[in-house]
């Protein structure tokens, strides 16, 4: 229990704290490292544009996400060393700086449940490569196939994390948090048909999920997922 004279320094120093200004970052945001936008819908003079705002702001590395080839030609114009991955649409517009480290050989295991959740995995291992994070991809290890989980589970404990993609019914990242002790980055998609409701069931299905270690993304969000796994193990 803090007596007068010390709850009197106490709240001396919350208040300092309270009152100390947060650091800025990229685009002005606070702690944020990372500049991204997403193409969609944006004409070739909008995606020129943006990729300018993009690298003109005090961030690590800058990503554009969803871009066609023909955007990613425009993104070129501006970024003459862009890296585009056509299946996921995303591209590396600017590395982080090589950091001190000491990895272990595979510190990231990406794993899909289908064929058609490749897009995000991937947007997630060349997400996570760009970061300096050495990924491996282990593709269709769905549970209507659990056998084929199961033949790869040594190669998972290997890993440092897992990013877990996965629709439909979002059932992937679950069964893998319960085969392994690494903490698991499970990323819903949009891919599925009837009550899959454009990766709203498998979002809720992560959510509610009584597996230990799990943490959930938004749907699609192989980006994210890797700049978490960024920032747990930088």
């Amino acid at each position: 229990m803090l007596t007068g004279s010390r709850r009197g320094q106490h709240r001396q120093r919350v208040r300092r704290r309270i009152r100390r200004p947060p650091r800025q970052h990229a685009g002005g945001r606070v702690n944020h490292p990372i500049a991204y936008a997403d193409a969609g819908g944006l004409d070739l003079d909008r995606v020129r544009e943006c990729v300018k705002d993009l690298l003109a702001r005090d961030a690590e590395a800058a990503f554009l996400r969803r871009a066609s080839r023909e955007q990613y030609e425009a993104a070129r114009e501006a970024a003459p060393d862009a890296v585009h991955h056509p299946r996921s649409g995303l591209v590396v517009l600017t590395r982080p700086r090589p950091r001190p480290c000491s990895w272990v050989p595979r510190p990231v295991a990406i794993v899909s449940a289908g064929t058609a959740d490749l897009p995000v995995a991937e947007e997630a291992k060349a997400a996570a490569t760009a970061l300096g994070l050495p990924a491996t991809l282990t593709a269709d290890v769905g549970v209507a196939g659990l056998h084929r989980l199961l033949a790869v589970r040594d190669d998972l404990d290997e890993a440092r994390l897992l990013i877990v993609v996965a629709g439909m019914d979002g059932a992937l990242p679950s069964a893998v948090a319960r085969l392994t002790s690494r903490p698991v980055v499970a990323v819903p998609t949009s891919v599925g048909y009837g009550s899959a409701d454009g990766g709203l069931a498998a979002l809720a299905a992560l959510l509610t999920s009584g597996a230990p270690g799990l943490a959930a993304t938004g749907i699609d969000d192989g980006l994210g997922a890797a700049v978490l796994a960024w920032r747990l193990l930088a």
